[in-house]
């Protein structure tokens, strides 16, 4: 091996320290067979990106099946680059490696080809594996179009990357091109570039919102208490009213939508009015007030609306409520990307926008767990309390034969908050086998031992799952904090995998998916039930109405 790499025999000793100016630090493993089969071969222990991206590309296959190792190597460093390199770092190397003309004057033509076919295997598989989540990037853009140029020059000299160009007008979305000679750059074909922008469509910038994004938004009722909504940024403000009034079940026609800002200025919103963007443009508030603008409405009010509220879930039944709960947080889970844990670890610049989804699952846990204990809390009368109580039991107990891990931690911590376990009365007149069940239940979200029966149990359910994210996010920290991410100015690649590998479980939590069951027909107020939930999001509010509903003796 050449100066700049370091190989190290990797029987499971210690790592040796890198020789100085080591560029890539190779560990030998040996597989587990008997003797006379047992294969040796290079791990990547550290580099300089540039050297890793070069062991990556001359350890691909092309023909024979890719062996796992390089696979895991090639997605490892496709889902962790952002931390040591920009995208415009990555394309610049890429497109090195593609036209250099004859690497190190080794390689014959057979040779560059196959170089060649490598760079764009790799890009096949980069854009694959974030499909349009990295578009945005002005960078990328650029690469993608000069590389499909280059590929397009090419083809004449290496007819092999036929199969590579048609692969790349796949990945561009670009029609079906009529012969390859009509796009060529040598004709300078201008109408080329014309047709190329007109593609863009799918390098939509993520900065801007685009109209079919859908986004939670918090329309308050009071101070301290909302309504979740989720709606598109063209939803009107009088849609986003209508779903309030029924979920309050208050007549629309009392009602209007208002932003406050934080100085306290008021402004109606008409009915046709983009209620998202009004309430994102001034940094305000969304409330919704009785017509005459004189209040916010009062939900706490001991009054026969309120008691119907109650009354409305423990009319539902609690499998088709769980069921309504899980295919609301599998549209949360499946939207979200790989990449945006990782940018979510590392806090990188911007990553706000590049965590969005990711973000909307988080909030959804916290708000269920609010939800919990505000329908509970809501719910004066003794008998009906203890209903509900028992309800959300059984509801957790579903979510968790669902495989729907986040609802399920979400009930059960919102039946553990202190303002809902202080209610001795409640508690008391539970069945002994609700109270026998929900201790099994508590027992799986039992955090003793780094979660040991949540992990245990987690591991033996088939797939697809929703993991409880929270925990998984964790892990996640926990390898970035306790692993540098840079030894001696190289890249330290064996944290990078391990942060890989657990977000690579999201992947076997969502195989074998077949569409969701969907619930019941009969009622029909239950998806809006479900998806605009009323919390009240301020633990003293919800400590007041616990001693409200019981005293402390």
């Amino acid at each position: 091996m050449s100066h700049s790499y370091r190989a190290e025999d990797g029987g499971g000793g210690e790592r040796a320290r890198e020789e100085a100016g080591a560029a890539l630090v190779l560990r030998k493993v040996w597989s587990r067979s008997p003797a006379p089969e047992r294969r040796g071969r290079y791990v990547v222990v550290a580099g300089t990106p540039e050297k890793i991206l070069e062991h990556l590309l001359s350890d691909l296959h092309l023909e024979a099946a890719q062996d796992k190792d390089t696979e895991t190597l090639l997605d490892d460093f496709l889902l962790t680059y952002t931390v040591f390199m920009t995208t415009d770092d990555l394309c610049q190397a890429l497109l090195r490696h593609y036209c250099a003309k004859n690497y190190q004057g080794k390689e014959d033509d057979s040779d560059v080809s196959c170089r060649k076919r490598k760079v764009l295997h790799l890009v096949s598989q980069w854009t694959s594996l974030y499909k349009d989540w990295l578009h945005e990037d002005e960078h990328l853009k650029q690469f993608l179009k000069t590389i499909y140029r280059n590929v397009l020059d090419d083809v004449y000299e290496y007819p092999v990357l036929e199969k590579e160009l048609k692969e790349f007008q796949k990945i561009l979305g670009m029609h079906r091109r009529h012969t390859v000679d009509e796009y060529s750059p040598h004709r300078k074909n201008k109408t080329f570039f014309h047709q190329f922008s007109l593609k863009e469509s799918w390098l939509q910038h993520r900065g801007t919102m685009n109209e079919a994004e859908e986004m939670f938004c918090r329309v308050y009722i009071t101070e301290h208490s909302y309504v979740s909504v989720k709606a598109q940024v063209t939803t009107s403000a009088q849609e986003i009213l209508k779903i309030i009034a029924e979920k309050i079940q208050y007549p629309e026609e009392e009602l209007a939508l208002v932003t406050v800002t934080f100085s306290g200025e008021k402004h109606e919103l008409q009915p046709n009015d983009l209620a998202i963007s009004k309430s994102f443009e001034s940094s305000s508030r969304m409330f919704v007030y009785r017509k005459d603008l004189t209040d916010s409405l009062n939900p706490f009010a001991e009054n026969e609306e309120l008691q119907q509220r109650s009354v409305r879930i423990l009319g539902i039944n609690t499998w088709d409520l769980a069921l309504e709960l899980t295919n609301f947080d599998w549209s949360l889970f499946n939207a979200i990307h790989e990449q945006e844990l990782i940018y979510f670890t590392f806090s990188r610049q911007g990553s706000a926008e590049n965590t969005e989804n990711l973000s909307l699952l988080l909030q959804r846990c916290n708000e269920v767990q609010l939800w919990v204990a505000t329908e509970i809390l809501l719910c004066s009368q003794l008998c009906k309390r203890v209903q509900l109580v028992k309800k959300f039991i059984k509801i957790a107990a579903h979510c968790k034969a669902q495989r729907n891990l986040n609802s399920f931690f979400a009930i059960v911590m919102g039946l553990n908050t202190a303002s809902v376990s202080r209610l001795s009365q409640t508690w008391e007149k539970i069945p002994g086998k609700f109270k026998k069940l929900f201790t099994e239940l508590e027992s799986l979200t039992d955090p003793s031992l780094n979660h040991k029966a949540y992990r245990d149990a987690f591991k033996k359910m088939k797939s697809p799952k929703i993991p409880f994210m929270p925990l998984l996010l964790k892990d996640v920290t926990f390898i970035h904090e306790g692993n540098k991410t840079f030894l001696d100015n190289l890249v330290n690649f064996e944290k990078l995998h391990m942060i890989a590998d657990t977000v690579r479980s999201l992947r076997h939590c969502r195989n074998n998916q077949f569409g969701n069951e969907v619930p019941s027909k009969e009622h029909h107020e239950l998806k809006p039930y479900v998806h605009h939930l009323h919390v009240i999001d301020n633990q003293q509010a919800l400590f007041e109405l616990s001693h409200r509903i019981e005293p402390r003796v």
